[in-house]
C-alpha cells in the first residue's frame, strides 16, 4: 500500500513543484496586527484516510498536500486565516484527511514527554488536584527513582517544592491515580506536540491502559 507518514515526508506528486514554489511567496492578507506569513501559521492535525490521526504539519505543508490533490480539509481554522499565491487562494484549515489510505506501523511503545505526560494526567496536581504546572518524580531521582511513566506525575508547583526529595510515605501522601504507560496510536503523536489545535481533540482518542 503507501508508506508510513512522516513529519519530514514531501508527498510529492507530478506539478506539485511549481505549487510548493507559489506558496513560498503566498502570505495571509494583513491583519490588523500585522503581517501573517505562512510559514508562523498554526499547525495543522493530518488524518488518514480512515481518520486516524496521523502526525501535525506545518501549515505551508498542509496547503500544498490540499493543492496537490493529496488531501482534502476536514475542519477549516476558526480564525478564518485565507492564503493567496497568484490566482489561488485557501483558507488555513486546522485538520486535513488523506484521500488515500497509508499503512503505517504500530509501535506500542509510547515516548514520555512533558505533553504527553500532562495529557495523561489531564494537567492536574497527581498531589491535590490543583492546576499543574510541572513534572514531579513519586520516588526522587536522588533516592534511584526511574524516568518512567511509573514514577513521574504532573504537579502543581508548591506540592513539588513541599515534597523535594522526599517518599509519599514520609509525608503520609497518596496518589490521586494510579500512574501507567498509555497506549495507542495516537499517543506517540501527542508526546511529539506541544499545544494541540482547533478540533484536534475529536481525533485524539487518548485512553491509558
Amino acid at each position: 500500500m503507501g508508506r508510513a507518514v512522516r513529519e519530514n515526508s514531501e508527498y510529492r506528486q507530478p506539478g506539485q513543484a511549481t505549487t510548493t514554489a507559489l506558496l513560498d511567496r503566498a502570505s495571509a492578507p494583513p491583519k490588523p496586527n500585522g503581517h501573517v506569513p505562512l510559514t508562523s501559521a498554526p499547525r495543522v492535525l493530518l488524518l488518514n484516510a480512515g481518520y486516524e490521526a496521523l502526525t501535525a504539519l506545518p501549515a505551508r505543508r498542509a496547503v500544498v498536500m490540499l493543492l496537490g490533490g493529496k488531501a482534502d480539509t476536514v475542519h477549516e481554522h476558526p480564525t478564518e486565516i485565507v492564503f493567496r499565491a497568484v490566482d489561488t487562494e485557501v483558507r488555513l484549515p486546522s485538520v486535513i484527511m488523506l484521500r488515500e489510505y497509508v499503512r503505517i506501523p504500530y509501535r506500542a511503545q509510547v515516548p514520555m514527554t512533558r505533553a504527553a505526560l500532562m495529557h495523561r494526567d489531564g494537567h492536574r496536581c497527581g498531589y491535590c488536584g490543583r492546576r499543574a504546572t510541572t513534572i514531579d518524580h513519586v520516588v526522587p531521582r536522588s533516592r534511584g527513582g526511574a524516568h518512567a511513566w511509573e514514577n513521574c506525575v504532573a504537579s502543581c508547583a508548591p506540592c513539588n517544592h513541599r515534597k523535594a526529595d522526599k517518599l509519599l510515605g514520609e509525608l503520609g501522601w497518596d496518589l490521586r491515580t494510579p500512574l501507567v504507560a498509555p497506549r495507542g496510536r495516537t499517543w506517540r503523536l501527542v508526546s511529539q506536540i506541544r499545544e494541540m489545535g482547533p478540533f484536534w481533540e475529536d481525533y485524539l482518542y487518548l485512553e491509558a491502559a
